[in-house]
């Protein structure tokens, strides 16, 4: 990302600029591996003017880091229209957009990069969560979850999270394939939970009520009966 001239911007609008080209860096190797230097050259400005709008590498970061996350939180607001599975599939597939063009700067941003264990860091990564834990509720149309719908959705949540950290090296799954097994196993989760607690089945009831037989849900049941073994004569 380069700008090819200089060219006089506000202070902000440079400030914007500065995290968008670090962002874009970030994301194409690891934080590490990018120098001031880097993001001066690519901002087509001097390596001293960068300085003038940002303290240091970490200052920087930090704001990069900050706009991924909050990019990264909207990935999961999806309107609460058609079947769970359906949305939540849309979800996974935005997501996985951030996860696929960001690799370097999604993998800073959930283990920490050169910011691993302050406190700022850890409260984005912390939002983001929140705001996917959020989310998965309001599809849910529950405001009061109980303790075992909370484990789940934390559980499916920070699946998701290491399942997209793992998937990046190599990328050994076609990504749709991916998307679609983290949506059944979100089900997967809610189902075995069910089996526990008769208000987790009446939530699993509802849920399922409202799925069509061609949506993803309908398709995960299809593919646990074919593993069940033939009745014996």
């Amino acid at each position: 990302m380069t700008t090819g001239v200089r060219r006089r911007m506000g202070v902000e609008q440079r400030r914007q600029q500065l995290i968008a080209v670090a962002l874009d860096l970030f994301s194409q190797r690891p934080p590490d591996a990018v120098s001031i230097d880097d993001i001066a050259v690519a901002a087509g400005i001097s390596r001293p003017l960068v300085y003038h709008y940002f303290p240091g590498k970490q200052s920087l970061y930090e704001a990069a880091l900050r706009r991924a996350a909050d990019e990264l939180g909207a990935r999961f607001v999806e309107p609460q229209q058609g079947s769970l599975g359906a949305r939540l599939l849309r979800v996974m597939h935005r997501f996985f957009d951030f996860v696929d063009g960001h690799g370097p700067g999604f993998a800073a941003l959930m283990r920490g990069g050169p910011a691993a264990g302050t406190s700022r860091t850890c409260a984005m990564v912390d939002e983001v969560r929140q705001a996917a834990y959020d989310q998965v509720l309001a599809h849910l149309g529950i405001e009061q979850p109980p303790p075992r719908m909370q484990l789940v959705v934390r559980s499916w949540i920070s699946l998701v999270e290491t399942t997209a950290l793992l998937w990046l090296d190599g990328r050994p799954i076609p990504r749709a394939e991916l998307e679609l097994q983290l949506v059944h196993d979100f089900a997967a989760l809610v189902a075995v939970s069910a089996a526990y607690d008769d208000e987790m089945a009446d939530m699993l009831g509802h849920v399922l009520a409202g799925e069509p037989a061609d949506g993803p849900f309908g398709d995960l049941v299809r593919r646990l009966a074919a593993l069940a073994p033939a009745p014996r004569a």
